[in-house]
């Protein structure tokens, strides 16, 4: 039965120490991402949408006016 209670303790000691390094290289960048960023600029453009049927109207009406002017 001690052996339960020694080896619970030394897990959780094991346990608390990785958890600390974690903290740790966390707050100095370790686990930051470099590369994503760099990468994410490819990706950034917009979708070109197609113009409606209105919209082709209206430009046609509105070259209509400039010939007419």
């Amino acid at each position: 039965m001690e052996v339960i209670y020694l080896t619970m303790t030394i897990t959780v000691i094991i346990a608390g120490l990785f958890l600390y390094l974690f903290f740790v290289n966390v707050k100095k960048g370790q686990y930051d991402d470099i590369y994503t960023p760099s990468v994410r600029m490819l990706f950034d453009d917009e979708l070109v949408k197609e113009p409606t049927q209105e919209a082709k109207k209206e430009e046609q009406k509105a070259a209509e006016v400039k010939k007419d002017s």
